[in-house]
């Protein structure tokens, strides 16, 4: 590897250290409460060398979103391209999605569970083109493809979505900040939960 590629790779991992330093932070003090200096001196860096990365704060809250939506849709889109029955290729993406939550806990609640702070543009974020409708897209492409398939009733689509996205988005948040809850097992409260919000929609 040269010299320029060595630099890149660096630069990439440095990048996402600030993202996962910034993520934990906001997570655990709270976004308003949280200072570039305060990022800066978890991964030992000067607060110089975030400002390479990132103008400023929103910008780095609106990266760190940005990248988390990115990484959940690059996931989500492989299992919507793989063949097979449409209802149960809907489960899979459903506990896709927790599972996502789970092994990015400090980025999933930076991006799901925490408020958009003042300041920022909220119509952004709400946008047919943004990273976040993108994944949301996920649940009415796989709706839509289940009624084709006269799996599912001609219902709301977009209602149903949203039906659905409430009731993953609950298990894994609660996963999340309820771990010392005597679950009756992880895998099982998850695939209860998806069976139960798709049953209610089958045929």
């Amino acid at each position: 590897m040269g010299v320029k590629e060595r630099r890149a790779r660096q630069k990439k991992y440095l990048r996402q250290e600030i993202l996962d330093a910034a993520s934990e932070l906001f997570v655990r003090e709270g976004y308003e409460n949280v200072s570039m200096r305060r990022i800066a001196d978890k991964i030992e860096y000067s607060p110089t060398t975030i400002y390479i990365y990132f103008k400023d704060k929103a910008d780095l809250l609106e990266q760190v979103c940005k990248e988390t939506f990115a990484r959940l849709v690059q996931r989500l889109t492989k299992i919507m391209e793989q063949p097979g029955e449409p209802v149960e290729r809907l489960k899979r993406g459903l506990i896709a999605y927790i599972e996502f939550g789970l092994e990015n806990p400090h980025h999933y609640r930076a991006t799901f569970m925490m408020p958009i702070p003042d300041g920022l543009d909220h119509e952004k974020y709400h946008q047919a083109d943004s990273p976040g409708m993108q994944a949301f897209s996920f649940l009415t492409r796989g709706l839509t493809d289940c009624i084709k398939a006269g799996k599912m009733h001609a219902t709301n689509v977009e209602l149903a979505a949203q039906t659905l996205w409430a009731g993953i988005h609950g298990i894994t948040s609660l996963l999340i900040t309820q771990n010392t809850f005597p679950w009756v097992g992880r895998e099982k409260v998850i695939h209860s939960t998806v069976h139960t919000l798709v049953a209610g929609l089958v045929r």
